[in-house]
């Protein structure tokens, strides 16, 4: 992630930069930060995650949505773009212009070497102060690896670890199953030979 600018934006001048801009950025605390597009094995895995959710949830009260999908985690003030939201029921939105959602039943985030410190720590820590937030998975795209943290009704989080193709998830919150072998199905983790030329 890297920043854009050194002076400080407020939320609404943010909001108009980002509205009109041809790539996306997050923002927190006055600063916007340029995301970095994704490698193979990361595309591939929300593309696959995306279509098992869908198909779950076609006929029921949630869906899922791109990494197209901005949230604003309110209690924080951050803006950003998870890999992949899920919603359940009535979507609440920022303001009429529909492109910031502000209650996401589950976030998923696919890691990647240079943003797995941040997705699971700082970001997870202004997730959790969302009270719609359900549960949150965290997707390694370097070997085989889903995390789920769910919350209780207590408020606490419990964890869980996945880590062979012959495992799979129980998403509680949304009434899905997700089968590890189904999340990185055609995804490669060995580095591509670079085409002869």
């Amino acid at each position: 992630m890297s920043t854009l600018s050194k002076s400080y934006l407020t939320p609404e001048q943010y909001l108009e930069i980002e509205r009109k801009a041809e790539f996306k950025s997050e923002y927190f605390q006055g600063e916007m930060f340029a995301m970095s597009g994704a490698r193979y094995p990361h595309i591939g895995i929300v593309a696959n995650t995306m279509r098992e959710l869908g198909q779950q949830l076609r006929r029921g009260p949630c869906r899922p949505l791109s990494n197209d999908m901005r949230v604003r985690v309110t209690p924080t003030g951050l803006y950003t773009y998870p890999d992949v939201v899920v919603i359940c029921g009535e979507p609440q939105f920022l303001d009429d212009t529909f492109d910031t959602l502000l209650n996401p039943t589950v976030i998923i985030e696919v890691l990647s070497e240079s943003t797995e410190a941040y997705d699971r720590g700082q970001k997870f820590a202004q997730y959790r102060s969302l009270e719609s937030l359900k549960e949150y998975l965290l997707i390694s795209s370097l070997r085989v690896s889903v995390e789920r943290y769910t919350r209780q009704p207590d408020g606490s989080w419990n964890y869980i670890a996945k880590a062979s193709l012959e495992d799979s998830l129980d998403m509680v919150s949304v009434g899905c199953h997700l089968a590890l072998a189904d999340v990185y199905e055609k995804v490669d983790f060995s580095p591509p030979q670079p085409a002869a030329g």
